[in-house]
C-alpha cells in the first residue's frame, strides 16, 4: 500500500469494492459496457494483478487497474479508470505506476488497447505502433456468429 496524497493505492484484491467496478465498467466504460457482471468478476478474478485507490477519508474505492500476464515476460493493461470525483488528482498516472514500474512485472514487455489517454501512458513509455510487429484480431461479434 502507498499513500499518494488524499488517497491509497494498493494491490490487495480483498479490498476490492465489486460494485464500484460493474458501476463504472458497466455505465462509464466504452471499452466493455456489453460485458455482464459475471463476466466483469470473472475478468478481475483471472487477472494476474490488480491494483486499486482508495479515499483514505472514508475508504471508498475510486481507481482500478488490471492486467493479465505469463508471470515472467509480458503483460496487458486493462480497465483503468478513476471516478469522476477523484479525476484530477493523479491518480490515473499513480495507478499505471504501481501496475507497471512498482510491481513484479516491471521489467516487462506491456500492451494495452486505448481510445484515450495516451499522454498518460506515453509517461510510462507506451508508443503507438505503426512498426509492423504488432498484430491484432479484432473481436468477434458474438451476435453475428448466431
Amino acid at each position: 500500500m502507498r499513500v499518494v496524497g488524499e488517497y491509497e493505492v494498493d494491490d490487495r484484491r480483498e479490498r476490492l469494492d465489486l460494485d464500484v467496478l460493474w458501476e463504472f465498467l458497466s455505465t462509464e466504460a466504452y471499452w466493455g459496457r456489453w460485458r455482464t457482471r459475471d463476466q466483469v468478476e470473472a475478468a478481475i478474478a483471472g487477472s494476474w494483478r490488480v491494483v486499486g485507490a482508495y479515499s483514505r477519508a472514508d475508504g471508498r474505492q475510486v481507481g482500478f487497474a488490471r492486467a493479465f500476464s505469463d508471470g515472467v515476460t509480458s503483460a496487458y493493461l486493462g480497465d483503468v479508470f478513476v471516478v469522476e470525483s477523484a479525476r484530477g488528482s493523479g491518480l490515473g498516472k499513480e495507478l499505471v505506476r504501481e501496475m507497471i514500474d512498482n510491481g513484479p512485472g516491471a521489467p516487462f514487455r506491456w500492451m494495452l488497447h486505448t481510445a484515450d489517454a495516451h499522454g498518460l501512458y506515453r509517461q510510462f513509455g507506451f508508443e503507438e505502433h505503426t512498426k509492423g510487429r504488432f498484430l491484432e484480431r479484432e473481436g468477434v461479434n458474438r451476435e453475428s456468429l448466431r
